[in-house]
């Protein structure tokens, strides 16, 4: 079988579709979360993930913020 983020998507939506309909807000916001952290372990293992990169953007690390401009 092959999955594409489409498929990923709609299980992704059904799965917090079953947990607010069944489980009310609370569930609805448990699975949403856990479901971003999967996320980010998924693509941090997978490589496509660059946690350096995303602590410079955090941080304004090559921005030119506090420069002086002429």
């Amino acid at each position: 079988m092959i999955t594409t983020n489409t498929v990923l998507g709609l299980t992704f939506g059904t799965a917090l579709g079953f947990a607010g309909a069944f489980g009310g807000f609370g569930a609805f916001l448990l699975v949403l979360v856990l479901g971003v952290v999967g996320l980010v372990v998924g693509r941090w293992l997978d490589g496509r993930l660059d946690l350096r990169e995303i602590g410079e953007q955090l941080r304004g690390a090559g921005s030119d913020r506090g420069r002086n401009r002429l």
